[in-house]
């Protein structure tokens, strides 16, 4: 699992030509979703100062809980989760 903070990854993931963006998606935590969890393909986000965007919405990377591959392989996960927790989609 890499470390560092979650925007440093997904700059990673989304501007490094060696990575393809549609391959991730990250877990954010969402309050009323099923499991008050919510996932979002990498690809339809921007990044922002101390937030993320998709489309007007904001959201602030604090939410992020977790950067995860397509193939379940998490890539990056916020301090303080198990290593229980699952976010294979």
């Amino acid at each position: 699992m890499r470390k560092g903070f979650v925007k440093e990854v997904l700059a990673k993931i989304k501007y490094d030509p060696r990575e393809n963006e549609e391959d991730y998606y990250i877990v954010i935590e969402h309050r009323g979703a099923y499991g008050d969890i919510k996932k979002i393909p990498v690809k339809l986000i921007t990044l922002g100062h101390g937030y993320f965007f998709i489309e007007d919405t904001q959201i602030p990377y604090h939410r992020i809980l977790a950067v995860v591959r397509k193939d379940g392989k998490v890539v990056w996960k916020k301090r303080g989760l198990g290593d229980d927790v699952k976010f294979r989609s």
